[in-house]
């Protein structure tokens, strides 16, 4: 049972969403990670939607450059949580994917993370939160990389410290 769905628009986008697949392995997440566009092939947006809802989807993650519709087309099919990640690309280097995603109307809405690889991690981590809330198991392990995160700043700063003493 999969219980994060990830698309990306185009198989060039993976370099950039990969990262998501990694917070997602490190957590023991289950998921799900292909590509389907809103424009070029809806009608195969729409089924992997309502098919992984049926087999336990539980946080859709849309990865999306330029038009950036994939988020959105998602929305319009599920009451499932979703998170769009605008990948950078074209003329307006991702300001447009941007745009797209975080600019849902009313009922429909799409949690927008940064562009590309660090919107893929927060894309991976919020869905982790996400279905944290019924996982205590799941919230122990965020806290605790949150808590590994932590002492690796404090370690460094205590290096850099030393260092220029």
């Amino acid at each position: 049972m999969a219980h994060v769905v990830i698309l990306m628009g185009s198989k060039s986008d993976e370099e950039k969403v990969s990262p998501c697949v990694d917070v997602l392995k490190s957590l023991g997440i289950d998921y799900v990670f292909t590509v389907s566009s809103a424009h070029r092939t809806p009608e195969r947006t729409e089924a992997l939607v309502r098919d992984e809802e049926a087999r336990g989807a539980r946080v859709f993650i849309c990865a999306a450059g330029m038009a950036a519709h994939l988020a959105g087309a998602v929305a319009a099919r599920t009451s499932r949580p979703v998170i769009g990640i605008p990948v950078s690309g074209g003329g307006l280097a991702g300001m447009d994917a941007l745009f797209s995603t975080v600019q849902m109307p009313p009922g429909f809405p799409v949690a927008t993370v940064a562009l590309d690889k660090a919107g893929a991690r927060n894309a991976a981590w919020l869905a982790a939160q996400i279905l944290a809330v019924a996982d205590p198991a799941l919230r122990e392990k965020i806290e605790a990389a949150r808590a590994k995160m932590r002492a690796d700043v404090e370690k460094a700063g205590e290096e850099i410290s030393k260092k220029y003493a």
